[in-house]
């Protein structure tokens, strides 16, 4: 009964909000194994990369972001059906869940990027998702915490589309507009926030040179009928309604 409380509150949070916290979904024994693991997938994919292209570290993951942890991890493509992310996720998304992709987004003291105010739809397109924010350390304002704009979910906003070599191609054209209605959200290791693809979020910069890893992972209704998404190769259903 109380776990049935419990979820039915955080989908209440999610609706009114976009987004909800969960401040200890892992410990941080859990999230450092999480991030020693990422730190070898990236490894791995540098040295392929630059036999291939002779290109630096920087430019192979585009100021700090790699997609498809679990399409070559046997480790992560098992935490992606982790119990404690369903739980969260079936009063929200319903018991039928799929797995899409997820990415690792770190910064570090050669990578202090700010992530720019932008919805992740115009990425995805199609039916609604969710994806969760995974804080593998600390995350603080000095080190680039997340920030949000509670309630933005509702509508599709227009994005400016710009190439700074970010990766974030499609942004919102006014940013500082948005500053005074955010929710700023530090995490401690192993936190995660849940959130809509409308909701409108950023990160700040990393001034303190820390690390900053953070694996984010992208659930939607396995009822919903999308276009393909070339990424998400490791997709599949993770739980059903004749699961427990």
């Amino acid at each position: 009964m109380h776990m049935t409380v419990v979820t039915e509150t955080l989908a209440a949070t999610f609706e009114r909000d976009g987004f909800l916290i969960v401040p200890d979904l892992f410990t941080a024994d859990e999230a450092a194994r999480l991030k020693t693991e990422m730190q070898a997938i990236l490894d791995e994919v540098a040295r392929e990369r630059q036999a291939e292209s002779g290109d630096d570290r920087a430019v192979i993951f585009n100021a700090g972001v790699h997609v498809g942890l679990a399409s070559r991890s046997p480790m992560y493509r098992e935490w992606v059906a982790d119990h404690r992310i369903l739980d969260v996720l079936k009063p929200i998304l319903g018991p039928d869940i799929e797995f899409l992709s997820d990415k690792a987004v770190f910064k570090d003291h050669d990578t202090d990027f700010g992530s720019p105010w932008h919805q992740d739809h115009p990425y995805w397109v199609g039916s609604h998702k969710i994806s969760l924010w995974v804080a593998l350390d600390e995350a603080t304002v000095a080190n680039g915490c997340l920030k949000l704009i509670p309630g933005s979910h509702r509508a599709e906003i227009g994005h400016a589309t710009v190439d700074d070599g970010h990766g974030f191609n499609h942004r919102m054209g006014d940013q500082d507009a948005l500053e005074a209605e955010a929710v700023t959200a530090p995490l401690p290791v192993g936190g995660a926030i849940f959130f809509h693809d409308l909701t409108l979020h950023a990160s700040h910069e990393n001034t303190a040179g820390a690390d900053r890893w953070v694996w984010i992972p992208t659930y939607r209704s396995l009822h919903h009928d999308d276009p393909p998404y070339p990424w998400a190769v490791a997709a599949r259903p993770v739980r059903t309604a004749n699961q427990t």
